[in-house]
């Protein structure tokens, strides 16, 4: 029985290699056998039409030649025993010539006449009978080859034939094409663990089923962008030793009613046929959406694919040996038919990864990448928080490019952290010039900021202060978290509230006014305040009650109302707690501001002249008012105390006016929802 894996390594090794130009398609060659058939056709038409003759009579021909008009003239038949003479004659009464053409019989007194009068005589060939029968025959071929190649050629390569729109788009991939094992992918250890064990039963299913097992119906992948889903599928296509078909969720979905659940009835059938296998739907939540939204009509052409999907998954005619693993950004507008166990049977989480799992991935990213001895992998890792597998890639390519344009051997630690700088808030904009009142406030506002973070206890460390234009910011004050935190106390949140109001608080206590600055800094203390009123109970006058939120999105006939579930007697106390949060926050970090306005008005000043503090610099400040001395480094080895090390994030964001602030990563950042 011959072999049908397409992943069998020695049927593909006994496959001779194509090598060699790529030859011409055959369309190709036809189009241009066609294109010059047609040119000859019309140049040999054009070419006959534009000659002209005249019909003559023998009686004219013959006082022509006597008359002395005709100089030359050749004689030919058509191959019917028909003779004619074709030939110019001069015209009496104008100086120019006629074509002319005579049909004759060919008898020895016509050659004595042509020859008395010097006329030069020419035979011609006869045309054969082949010849005339192509002459009449190509221009038809000519006609019809055209037709073939524009028409029924295009209706057969759109959707593979007029009749297959049905027909599935799902891929087989084989070893060949995929080079991803499971040792590509680092960061999502659970995920790994879960198709690890579905590769295992496809490989030794009488290891599970022992025991009374079954083989998984589906595994569905969800998780933010970039967490590395499709790595995964396609690192099991390239440990499993079966079969791996995958099709996009989209390719389903056409303008015909109809061809969505063809496709999905054609793709199991394929599958059937090649069983055990594996099929990876990538963003299914294309085709399968939730039912019943209540908008529009009750009928689409997605929901009946959405339809045959699931009975196909596990309907009446279902068939073991085939498991559907998806992937998808957004699990929660998934049909709930969908989610259930026997058609997905396990959901994966693919989460951001953690410390160690940053760590892990950048080795895999930089295994290609020529780096110094001194780049610290780990510290790149802890000043990385919430970057997903694809932005730790996109920071190492960053410091390769940028590396390479300054001409270097090594990709150093400093090409790191500034790729790390501008994948997190923008590139550095030097070209930017502030003119010196800009340069004050920008230079007032970032050092509010760091002097508030320095003096709150339970703010993340300080990264670096700068006043260079970096993406859309005039200035930013950085954090780097000591570590990965998944939860947030409610000091912590009321210090990074303070932090916030740094800016805005520096510029009226040195000014006397305030500015545009402090506008995304105000826009996200008070999503942060009312997060802590509405959801986190954090309201002692409110109590520990969820009261709803403002940022939900109306999706799927879900909360079209807008109504809340509270009174507005309660609506009224929301606003007043919020309030009271931000004014205590700002009055809070008032105080520390009016109490260091020397130390305020000693870094601005040297935030002005230096562009950029790091943190031992604001930290030498607080102190001693002053910068720190340098420090000789071959006598003294650079090693930074373990508390004093740069960690990881906060940034500001400018908005249309100017100057925003951004003081919080995306991992640090407090969101509504992210506790």
């Amino acid at each position: 029985m011959p072999d049908k894996n397409p992943f069998n390594k020695e049927s593909n090794q006994n496959k001779p290699e194509k090598k060699g130009p790529p030859q011409m398609p055959f369309r190709g060659m036809a189009i241009s056998f066609l294109m010059i058939a047609i040119f000859m056709t019309v140049l040999h038409l054009f070419s006959n039409s534009t000659q002209k003759r005249d019909e003559k009579d023998y009686t004219e021909f013959v006082t022509m030649v006597q008359q002395g008009r005709v100089s030359k003239c050749d004689i030919a038949h058509d191959g019917a025993g028909n003779h004619y003479i074709t030939g110019e004659s001069k015209d009496l009464n104008a100086a120019g010539t006629t074509q002319f053409r005579v049909e004759i019989i060919l008898t020895d007194k016509l050659m004595d006449l042509l020859e008395e009068h010097g006329v030069q005589v020419k035979v011609k060939r006869p045309r054969t009978m082949l010849l005339q029968v192509l002459a009449n025959v190509i221009p038809f071929i000519l006609i019809f080859g055209i037709i073939y190649f524009l028409f029924v050629r295009q209706m057969k390569s759109a959707g593979r034939g007029a009749m297959s729109f049905g027909k599935s788009r799902a891929k087989l991939l084989t070893q060949d094409k995929n080079k991803i094992t499971f040792n590509d992918v680092a960061g999502v250890a659970e995920a790994k663990e879960e198709l690890l064990e579905v590769v295992d039963f496809l490989k030794d299913p009488k290891q599970f089923q022992k025991l009374g097992g079954k083989m998984p119906k589906g595994v569905l992948l969800s998780g933010r962008p970039g967490t590395g889903k499709t790595l995964l599928a396609k690192a099991v296509a390239g440990e499993a030793d079966v079969p791996f078909f995958t099709i996009s969720g989209s390719d389903f979905v056409e303008m015909f009613v109809g061809i969505g659940a063809s496709r999905v009835r054609d793709m199991f059938e394929q599958g059937k046929k090649n069983a055990p296998c594996i099929i990876f739907i990538d963003e299914i939540d294309a085709v399968g959406r939730s039912r019943f939204s209540g908008i529009g009509g009750g009928h689409d052409e997605r929901e009946q694919t959405l339809n045959a999907l699931l009975v196909e998954m596990d309907g009446f005619d279902t068939q073991e040996g085939i498991i559907i693993v998806a992937a998808t950004n957004r699990p929660d507008v998934l049909d709930p038919a969908l989610l259930r166990p026997g058609r997905f049977d396990r959901q994966v989480v693919v989460d951001l990864p953690t410390l160690e799992g940053r760590e892990a991935i950048l080795k895999i990213h930089v295994r290609n990448v020529r780096l110094s001895e001194e780049v610290d992998l780990k510290k790149g890792a802890r000043g990385t928080p919430g970057f997903s597998g694809a932005d730790l890639a996109n920071l190492v390519n960053e410091a390769a490019l940028m590396a390479s344009r300054r001409g270097a051997d090594f990709v150093e630690q400093t090409d790191m952290e500034e790729a790390r700088d501008k994948v997190m808030w923008g590139r550095e904009r030097r070209s930017h010039v502030l003119d010196a009142e800009e340069k004050k406030l920008t230079a007032y506002h970032e050092a509010g900021h760091a002097v508030a973070m320095y003096c709150t206890p339970d703010c993340e460390p300080i990264h670096k202060v700068t006043i260079i234009p970096r993406g859309q910011a005039l200035g930013a004050t950085m954090q780097l978290p000591e570590k990965d935190r998944y939860t947030q106390s409610q000091k912590r949140i009321e210090a990074d509230l303070i932090s916030f109001m740094g800016g805005r608080a520096a510029e009226e206590l040195i000014f006397g006014e305030v500015t545009t600055g402090a506008h995304n800094d105000i826009e996200r203390s008070t999503l942060i305040a009312r997060a802590m009123v509405c959801e986190y109970g954090m309201s002692k006058l409110l109590g520990p009650q969820n009261l709803g939120s403002h940022n939900k999105p109306v999706f799927l006939g879900q909360g079209i109302s807008g109504a809340h579930e509270h009174s507005e007697e309660t609506a009224q106390k929301i606003d007043q707690e919020v309030q009271r949060i931000l004014t205590e926050a700002y009055d809070a970090c008032m105080k520390i501001l009016v109490d260091n306005k020397d130390k305020l008005i000693t870094l601005s000043e040297l935030l002005i002249e230096c562009e950029m503090l790091t943190f031992d610099d604001v930290d030498a400040i607080m102190k001693t008012g002053k910068l720190p001395e340098p420090v000789d480094s071959e006598k003294i080895p650079p090693v930074a105390p373990e508390s004093q090390e740069p960690k990881a994030v906060v940034s500001d964001q400018a908005d249309a006016d100017g100057r925003t602030d951004e003081d919080a990563p995306p991992a640090a950042e407090v969101e509504p929802g992210s506790i």
